[in-house]
């Protein structure tokens, strides 16, 4: 958690099994009624513009979750935990009294997981970024593509948002430095690593970029690199205790080489840790006026948050 009152917050809304009574988005009004009451109209609006019903819900989890963390760990009400927009338009809430921002936060969401990383209670700026991917979610289109125009095509193809030696790394001996790939691996087993190295460069890359409040249409994307990255392990299939702890062995990697214009980062605490054998959590964080803070946090396991607990929460702060 951190030294004194600073509390570091990771949590996961698995979203798979929410309003299962919805098979179209425009079933979310009724189904998801009690959620939807508990935005404003523009966000309620921007949840139901979604065209799959899977992504409706990651969205309006995504959109309770950062009520959520204002109004419990700043202490406001509910219908006071404006949202506005920072210079980089990144979303934040902002203290009408103070003009500080007593929580930073952030959100990313990936079939049907959403997670949200946190930092309450620091007297300081504090950057936040996070990033969940699912190397399975689209296995056959990968699959696809890497057997018809193979490996180095399907890396050329996402290589604008890379650094400037990371596709060439994708492209090279990527297996030696994969863990976890049985000695006589054939075919789609070679793929699944490969693509489950990719997909951890695009995590680890996703949470740094949103850390600092920019875009993937960043000026510097190709001058950020992670040099030697490797995949976490896949864990065991998760579950989930009573008490919200996820039940899994993940492999957690929190040591990176990062080069930003060809300079080594120091200032950057990002964990990388598998999530069940298909999703891969990054968190990223640092405290730009005083580095060693954010370096000395603890960014242990996500907890699963259940969605009743996030509308029990909210319903009582409505009229805080």
């Amino acid at each position: 958690m951190g030294s004194g009152k600073v509390e570091v917050i990771q949590y996961l809304v698995d979203t798979r099994q929410l309003w299962l009574g919805a098979t179209k988005t425009k079933d979310l009004e009724k189904e998801a009624s009690r959620a939807l009451a508990l935005l404003t109209e523009d966000e309620k609006k921007g949840v139901l513009k979604y065209y799959f019903v899977a992504d409706a819900k990651m969205s309006l989890a995504s959109q309770l979750l950062k009520h959520w963390v204002v109004s419990k760990y700043a202490g406001v009400s509910w219908w006071d935990t404006k949202l506005t927009r920072d210079e980089k338009t990144k979303p934040v809430y902002v203290d009408p009294a103070t003009g500080k921002q007593p929580v930073a936060f952030n959100v990313s969401h990936q079939a049907g997981l959403v997670a949200l990383v946190a930092v309450a209670g620091y007297d300081g700026k504090v950057d936040v970024g996070t990033d969940i991917v699912c190397t399975s979610e689209r296995r056959a289109r990968d699959h696809k593509v890497i057997n018809t125009e193979g490996w180095g095509s399907f890396v050329d193809l996402h290589s604008d948002v890379f650094g400037r030696s990371e596709a060439g790394y994708l492209k090279s001996d990527l297996l030696s430095a994969q863990p976890g790939l049985p000695p006589l691996a054939r075919g789609d087993e070679i793929i699944d690593s490969k693509l489950r190295a990719f997909y951890t460069l695009w995590c680890l890359r996703e949470a740094y970029v949103k850390m600092t409040g920019e875009a993937l249409l960043a000026p510097w994307l190709k001058d950020l690199e992670f040099k030697n990255f490797r995949a976490p392990r896949p864990g065991q299939e998760f579950v989930q205790r009573p008490d919200g702890e996820v039940v899994d062995k993940q492999e957690v990697i929190k040591e990176h080489e990062i080069l930003f214009h060809g300079n080594k980062v120091d200032d950057a605490n990002i964990c990388l840790r598998s999530l069940g054998p298909d999703y891969m959590t990054c968190s990223a964080i640092r405290t730009p006026d005083r580095k060693e803070d954010a370096l000395s946090w603890d960014l242990g396991p996500y907890e699963f948050l259940p969605m009743n607990q996030i509308l029990s929460d909210a319903e009582e702060r409505l009229d805080d």
